[in-house]
Order: structure tokens, then C-alpha cells, then sequence
């Protein structure tokens, strides 16, 4: 099937204000007859209920954790981008999305991409007016920085905690519709399935995490903001509660999953320290403002304290081979530039597997003070982990998963192939393509919460008589037959390996395989060896406990056997695309120095796969990829 984007036409400058003028309207007053569905309430979420809320529907919002403000959101450190051009450096609408465009290696929607540069001046508007406290200069202007795959500082920064300040922002205007009753808040609940009455997307079946009884909500429409996938790698920069379960539910119920196989590998992460550690932490790529990315040219160095090193037998690889940018190099070239110096034996710290990131010759220009002022939580966060202080000696770092560029397939609405499901923020697959620049996730998040779907959902709606399927509808008891048929499969194996043994395998899998560089072989291997190891998880995994409490061991089982079949599709779809692009790196197409060698002619679309049934192989959709604003090119930042 060829997949329709349903992009407005014309002049790109035009093409959201001519469609959403084009988009039916909901009257104020037919507003409150409609009830929506929100499943995560992060930046993008959260902005979604409230915006929505304000406008008058009625929203029920779902989180798993206790309370909104604790959603990975926080976790953002650096910032987020817009186009206001404050700095007088060039900067522009157009130059934002070139660089999106380019950014992503020319695999993302030009009229979506559009659209995200254009709203981008709108958020930083809304969040000042919610008193969001990004820094600012001596004057008393709000305050920009530079990120990853850009020539000019358009990031808007609260020191290293952009992600919280925004959240707290968001979470006040939730908090306010929570008041005005517009907005009816579940914490604590997980989404375990998707309930489709005729083909359309009409409510969730969720489990209450405190009382384990699971429950029945239905709406006009169910939007889902429930970010990234990149736990299936098992360590990762994201909160470990984050899952693909409400994105696979979804996908089992008919949607469609568009190219999971872009995964983002963060340059900047302290190095894992052990076999049994659960996560990794982010250290943002704002440092790379003022930090320099080195090892030592010659290996009978490495034992040495990293001061002892003379400055020329550093080699600053970025600035070496990336001349043009440098330290700020896209994330997926400073990814793959780290593991080539740690392959290459010149790796520091236990393992080999660091590269060092040096602040001296930025506390010699502008001293400690400065340096404190900008990122000053960031270091507190390093010494804690790592005890280095990372004034006097260089952190080390290791590229760790971030980010997943892949989803749900959306339309330019940002509704899915099912008729009613709308997906926002890191859930879809919309604006980043193969690789997302820096700063651009929470500019994403807020774009599609405060400013795109507060239009499109009403447009969908408009053309819905409200109120037509209540949870009595049969469809809505088979869900809950179906979520407690799945919970007893869970607690009855009674094996012997732990949960966190299969996640553990299965995130090794993933990351030696289909990491930071896959091979048609490495695939090959991962897709007999991951139905062996999901075979082996329904034979002797030890769920313990029951269903009818408070019970994380099953919380995790279920995420875990989500993330053992989703770990297939991401494979199977980086197996089918015979090229690299952004963070889709395969081995075998590479150019004579290393660099990503796409295939325009025979991959220039994005791959959308349909779920068959368990054990049937699922079936590619294509929605091919027009470049008119931006010509392709090769990409380059040298």
C-alpha cells in the first residue's frame, strides 16, 4: 500500500494557515458534548489535555507514574530550539527547517518539518508567558546557545534542566483545567490496550497500578503521548518505566509502525560502570558549547592522568574531522566518531569505552564562574556518579540510546491509520527522520501539544457525532478478557529467570546487533535469536505475585514481552533498508571515509509495517518522500 501524508499543497510558506483555515471547527458550545482520550501527560501530552481543556472539551488523561511532573520529560537537560534569531546570526524559519531536514538525512516530511520551524517562535512565547525561567543575558534578553548540526544559537536554555522548567510550565496549565474540571487526571494507570469499535479508535483498557483492577474508558477520539522506545535496548538515557506497550497495543489493534529502525545513540552519556547498572545518564550536548571532545593520539598514553597529556598528542577528532562544526557535529556522527576512536584502541577509562570532554581551555577563557552559571547542575550530577570533579580533570564520556526517531505512522494531522487514534510528540514518527538535532524533542512535544492538535483533533471531530460508544459496547469486554488472559499467561509460567534477565539479554542483543552500527549478518543473527529468547521467556520467566495488587515484577514482565516482540519489527526494518541514513548505520554502506552512504533512489520513503498476526510476518507500507524546498543532497559537515 502507498501511504497518503495528506500534505496540504502549495507554497510551503502557506501550507498550515491555509490548512488549518481549511479544517472543520467544532462551536464552543458542541465542544463540551466531546470527550478525548490523553495517555501520557509529558510536554507533549500534558500540553495537549491542558490546550484542549482550555478549548473546552472534555479530557481524560492518563499517566503511570504518580503525578505529571514526574514524566521523562524532566530528564531534558539542554534546551529547546526555535527561530527567533535573537542572536542577529543568520538565523531564520527556513534555516530551522533546512537544518531539520538536513538534520534528519532527508527522511522526514518537508510540510511537517515546515510546520514545526513555524510554530517553533510560538512556544517559547507561551512558555515565557507561563513564567518558564529560561536564562537570559545582561540586558535581560532571553538567552541562546548552540546545539548539534547548526551554525547559529537558536536553543533557549534553563541551565542544565530545560525539560523540568518547560514540564512545571505545562504542568500548571494542566493543573489549572484539572481545576476548572475540563480536565479529569488518572495517575497510576498503565494503557494495556486499545479498544477499536468498527474500525475506529473509541477508548483504552488500563490497569490501576495501586489496586492492579483494570478499567474501561471510553471517548471520540484517544490521542497517544507516550514517548520513546529506546528501552529495548535496556540501558538507555530513558526513565525506566518508559515502554513501547502503548505504541505495540496500538500497532497489534491495527496502526501501523513507521520505521522503527531509527533509533538515536547519544554521544554524551557517562560510560556504563558495571554488568548490573539500570540505566545510563545523559549528559547534555549543550557542554559540547564549551567542552572539547579528545583522546590521546597514541595509546601508550592511556594510563595517564588525562592533565599529563600534552595538548599535542590530543587528538580533538570532531574538530579534526568535522572542521566546518566541530564539537557540534550532529548527534549520530559524533556517536559513531566516539566508537571509531574507542575501536581504533584509544578509548579511555575501564574498557576502553570513553572519550574524554574537556572544559579547561573555556574555564581559561571564561572562567569557572561562567562555566557553573550554564551548566552548573550538570557537573553536581557527574561528581555524584562518577566522584571526578569535572573542573580540575575532563569527564569521560560514551555514546548510550536516547532517542527514537521511529513510531507511529501519523498523517499531517497527526492521526494514524485508524480512524480516531491520534499520536504526538516521541510516540510518532513525524519531523525527525533518521536522526533528531539537539534541542528539537521538547520543541516537538510542545509544538504538537499547544499548536497542532488543539486544530487537527477538531477537525476529525467535527465529522464524529459525539458520545456513540460507551463501555458496554462488546468490544470493550473482549479488551478486558483479553488484558486478563495476558496477566494469567504472565503469572502462571512460574519459570526460573528473573524479568530483568530476559531484558538484559535482550537489550545485549540489541545493542551489539542493532546498535550504533548494524550489518545485514549482525540482523540476520537477531532475528533468529530474539523469537528463541521470547520463546524461552514464555516457558521460564517468574512473574511474582498476583494480579490484583500493587505488582511491578508484572508491570515489567509486560513490558518486557512488548519490548521482545517489538525488538523483531526493529530489526526486520533495519534488515529491509539496504542503506544508512542518520542513525540507521549499516556497515556494508558506508563511503570510503566512513561516513553514511543513503540509497535515494530505492529508500527514499518511509516504511510504515502492518501487524498480521502472531508469528505472520508483517507487511511494509511505503510513504514515499518528496523533497521540492530542500534538494537532496549528501549530507555533509565537514
Amino acid at each position: 500500500m502507498i501511504l497518503d501524508g495528506k500534505c496540504p499543497q502549495g507554497p510551503i510558506e502557506k501550507t498550515w494557515d491555509k490548512h488549518r483555515f481549511d479544517l472543520k471547527l467544532v462551536n464552543p458550545a458542541n465542544k463540551r458534548k466531546y470527550t478525548v482520550i490523553m495517555v501520557g501527560t509529558g510536554l507533549a501530552g500534558g500540553a495537549a489535555a491542558a490546550s484542549l481543556g482550555e478549548l473546552g472539551y472534555n479530557v481524560m488523561a492518563f499517566c503511570y507514574q504518580d503525578s505529571p511532573r514526574r514524566a521523562h520529560s524532566i530528564a531534558a537537560q539542554g534546551g529547546i530550539n526555535a527561530a527567533k534569531a535573537y542572536p542577529n546570526d543568520g538565523d531564520s524559519i527556513y534555516r530551522l527547517f533546512y537544518d531539520t531536514i538536513k538534520g534528519g538525512d532527508f527522511r522526514a516530511r518537508e510540510a511537517d518539518v515546515w510546520r514545526l520551524a513555524q510554530v517553533s517562535n510560538n512556544i517559547i512565547d507561551q512558555c515565557v508567558a507561563q513564567g518558564v525561567p529560561f536564562a537570559r543575558d545582561y540586558a535581560g534578553y532571553l538567552d541562546n546557545r548552540s546545539f548539534g548540526g547548526a551554525q547559529v544559537s537558536r536553543t533557549f536554555y534553563a541551565r542544565g534542566q530545560t525539560g523540568q522548567q518547560l514540564l512545571l510550565g505545562a504542568y500548571s496549565a494542566l493543573s489549572r483545567q484539572i481545576k476548572a474540571g475540563t480536565v479529569k487526571m488518572y495517575n497510576r494507570r498503565e494503557m494495556l490496550d486499545l479498544v477499536v469499535v468498527d474500525g475506529v479508535a473509541k477508548g483504552i483498557t488500563c490497569r490501576n497500578l495501586i489496586t492492579g483492577e483494570l478499567e474501561s474508558y471510553a471517548a471520540d477520539a484517544v490521542c497517544l503521548a507516550t514517548g520513546g522506545y529506546v528501552n529495548v535496548f535496556y540501558l538507555s538515557t530513558n526513565a525506566m518505566g518508559c515502554s513501547v506497550t502503548a505504541n505495540w497495543k496500538a500497532y497489534k489493534k491495527g496502526a501501523f509502525f513507521a520505521n522503527p529502525c531509527y533509533t538515536q545513540i547519544h554521544p554524551t552519556c557517562i560510560p556504563q560502570a558495571g554488568d548490573y547498572q539500570s540505566k545510563l545518564t545523559l549528559m547534555s550536548e549543550s557542554l559540547r558549547n564549551d567542552g572539547r571532545c579528545w583522546v590521546p593520539k597514541k595509546k601508550e598514553d592511556l594510563g595517564k592522568h588525562p592533565n599529563e597529556i600534552a595538548e599535542e598528542d590530543r587528538d580533538y577528532y570532531l574538530e579534526r574531522k568535522y572542521p566546518s562544526f566541530g564539537n557540534l557535529a550532529p548527534r549520530d556522527i559524533a556517536s559513531r566518531a566516539a566508537k571509531e576512536q574507542c575501536d581504533d584502541g584509544r578509548g579511555v577509562g575501564p574498557g576502553g569505552r570513553g572519550v574524554y570532554l574537556d572544559f579547561s581551555s573555556s574555564i581559561k577563557r571564561v572562567g569557572e564562574n561562567t562555566i557553573k552559571e550554564r551548566y552548573g547542575n550538570l557537573f553536581e550530577m557527574y561528581e555524584k556518579i562518577t566522584d571526578e570533579n569535572a573542573y580540575k580533570r575532563p569527564m569521560r564520556m560514551y555514546p548510550a540510546p536516547h532517542y527514537s526517531m521511529g513510531g507511529l505512522w501519523v498523517d499531517y494531522n497527526l492521526q494514524s491509520n485508524i480512524p480516531g487514534l491520534f499520536v504526538l510528540g516521541e510516540a510518532n514518527f513525524s519531523v525527525h527522520g533518521a536522526n533528531r538535532l539537539g534541542a528539537s524533542a521538547l520543541m516537538q512535544g510542545l509544538a504538537d501539544g499547544y499548536f497542532v492538535i488543539p486544530y487537527t483533533i477538531g477537525g476529525y471531530l467535527a465529522t464524529v457525532k459525539p458520545g456513540t460508544v460507551g463501555t458496554d459496547n462488546a468490544e470493550f469486554k473482549k479488551s478486558i478478557e483479553d488484558v486478563q488472559h495476558n496477566t494469567k499467561k504472565l503469572l502462571s509460567v512460574n519459570g526460573k529467570k528473573t524479568v530483568s534477565e530476559f531484558m538484559r539479554e535482550l537489550g545485549s542483543l540489541m545493542w551489539e546487533n542493532c546498535g550504533m552500527a548494524r550489518s545485514k549478518e549482525s540482523l540476520e543473527t537477531n532475528l533468529k535469536k530474539i523469537p528463541a529468547l521470547r520463546e524461552e521467556f514464555w516457558k521460564n520467566v517468574k512473574v511474582t505475585g498476583s494480579g490484583a495488587d500493587f505488582n511491578q515484577d508484572l508491570e515489567n514482565a509486560g513490558r518486557t514481552a512488548d519490548f521482545l516482540e517489538f525488538g523483531e519489527l526493529l530489526c526486520r526494518d533495519a534488515h529491509h533498508r539496504n542503506e544508512s541514513c542518520g542513525g540507521h548505520f549499516r556497515t556494508e554502506f558506508q563511503t570510503e571515509d566512513g561516513e553514511a552512504q543513503r540509497d535515494d533512489e530505492n529508500y527514499c520513503y518511509v516504511g510504515a509495517w502492518e501487524y498480521k498476526g502472531d508469528g505472520a510476518v508483517p507487511e511494509l507500507h511505503k510513504e514515499p518522500l518528496k523533497f521540492e524546498n530542500v534538494h537532496l543532497a549528501v549530507r555533509s559537515y565537514k
